[in-house]
């Protein structure tokens, strides 16, 4: 039996901690915060309840797995899954909204072709097909294994299949997902729902690589998922099968050092000198909090993948609304940007005022365990905005109050007579996710990605210190509720076999 300390209750690190003590290793989890889940939070208020950090469950098998390897007690036997249906409405800059089923090729296919004219699901569901194959080709490196040693094969070669376009007498093949809209798909709107699929996680459609094509095909396949009462009851049932399983969890914990001992982790101090001895260290934590952990030690060499940075960050409005939810409301719908190129400039070259129409994500769960009575309802509307560095705290607040009621003006687009419905509303900036996860400005990490030169890699779970390794969205295999408990699994695996462990088959 091995003592493992666990730096952070995050998702990944209580997904490794989990699977670590049914393995007959000794856990305690140290988290500086008062509670788990990392950016899985909740806020309540007046008998209202919002999700404040996801609000919907991609690959629910990666959980369902989890559960089954940690106890006797299968994952809907703690939480109730609900497949969303359809799995979004999308609102579009000239004002066409269609509304996508979930986990249907066909019923996607001929809504498209309904909201958008005949030709529109066949181009989309081409794209789906050759997306399948860029999956295909990724999922065992990208989510299934710990990185390769040789990740440079990942950054180079574009899984995504080449399709040549003649123009001009030159052959032209996509390289972005903005190319393979303008190329492939030959309609601004089948280009803006593919783009807000990159969006939705942070990064730049003109500059993510092609293989970002496998972000809406994750969601078209697995379909998409909320878990009633919230997604923080997600975080419940993962912290819960902790305890279970004998991890012991210290909140209010803020370590400030790792203890190296003859080359490798031994421990960890806490900030009022409390030392805990460990035989392995598992850092759930940002890159900028792990190197003020370790002192005088290169925790990765020349040559490996560097920590993502200047990753944006999520704007969440929280409207408690007098009034029921009307019957057949979606449970999500996307507002698409009346300008996508000024709101990427905006986004990717610098936050200077507020967006004007941002891309906005509404949420309207319709869930009786979120409001007072059924004469209310719990709106939550999220945008992505640039990370906040903390000296710019004092005037960004100003600026995001401003990006809020732009958010606000938007939904109604989704939501006729919104903000006559509002009796309150919380909005939650960047500070809030720094506050929750630790990370510098609030960044939100996205999913490793192959391709784009390696830009889109995490840094590896193992680091040069023996005896440490990190989970969580800053490490393989990146951001996300499922690539969180991918990167626990991997973690685990690493520590329990060894380092010739390579996934599970």
């Amino acid at each position: 039996m091995a003592r493992i300390a666990v730096i952070g209750a995050g998702m990944g690190a209580m997904a490794a901690a989990a699977r670590l003590a049914v393995a007959g290793h000794r856990v305690a989890v140290y988290e500086r915060t008062e509670t788990y889940g990392g950016a899985v939070r909740r806020f309540e208020r007046d008998g209202f309840a919002f999700d404040t950090g996801p609000g919907l469950l991609t690959l629910p098998a990666v959980y369902r797995d989890l559960f089954v390897k940690t106890g006797k007690e299968p994952l809907e036997d703690c939480v109730e899954l609900v497949q969303v249906d359809p799995s979004a409405r999308h609102v579009f800059a000239d004002g066409t909204e269609v509304s996508l089923p979930n986990a249907s090729r066909a019923g996607v296919v001929a809504a498209l072709d309904e909201a958008l004219g005949a030709g529109a699901g066949e181009r989309w569901g081409g794209f789906l097909v050759r997306a399948r194959e860029a999956w295909d080709r990724t999922r065992r490196p990208l989510l299934e294994e710990p990185l390769w040693p040789n990740w440079q094969v990942l950054a180079e070669k574009e899984p995504y299949p080449a399709v040549p376009h003649r123009r001009l007498l030159r052959t032209r093949y996509a390289r972005t997902l903005s190319e393979i809209g303008s190329l492939e798909l030959g309609d601004e709107r089948l280009a803006a729902l593919l783009e807000g699929s990159a969006l939705a996680h942070g990064l730049d459609p003109r500059t993510a690589p092609a293989s970002a094509a496998v972000l809406p095909y994750m969601e078209h396949a697995f379909g998409t998922w909320y878990v009633r009462g919230g997604i923080r009851e997600l975080a419940r049932a993962v912290y819960e099968r902790c305890v279970q399983r004998r991890v012991e969890f210290v909140f209010g914990a803020e370590v400030v050092r790792i203890l190296e001992k003859e080359g490798r982790a031994a421990g960890v101090e806490l900030a009022d000198g409390t030392v805990a001895e460990a035989d392995f260290v598992v850092a759930g934590v940002a890159p900028d909090a792990l190197g003020r952990f370790v002192t005088g030690t290169a925790l990765r060499g020349d040559g490996e993948v560097a920590p993502q940075r200047g990753t944006p960050s999520r704007l969440t409005v929280l409207l408690a609304l007098r009034g029921e939810r009307p019957h057949g409301a979606a449970h999500r719908t996307v507002v698409h940007a009346e300008d996508r190129d000024s709101e990427l400039e905006r986004l990717f070259g610098g936050f200077e005022g507020t967006a004007a129409r941002p891309t906005v994500t509404v949420l309207r769960p319709g869930d009786p365990a979120l409001v007072p009575d059924a004469g209310h309802e719990s709106v939550v509307l999220s945008s992505v905005v640039p990370a906040l560095a903390r000296e710019e705290s004092r005037t960004g607040r100003a600026v995001f109050d401003q990006h809020a009621e732009a958010v606000i003006e938007v939904a109604e687009r989704a939501v006729p007579g919104l903000r006559d419905r509002i009796l309150w509303k919380e909005v939650r900036t960047p500070a809030a996710v720094e506050e929750a996860t630790g990370a510098a400005g609030g960044a939100v990490p996205a999913p490793a990605l192959a391709a784009g030169a390696g830009r889109l890699l995490h840094p590896g779970n193992s680091t040069r210190l023996a005896g440490l390794f990190t989970a969580g969205g800053w490490s393989h295999p990146g951001g996300g509720l499922p690539h969180a408990g991918m990167s626990g699994a991997l973690v685990a695996g690493l520590i329990v076999e060894g380092p010739g462990f390579r996934g599970s088959q």
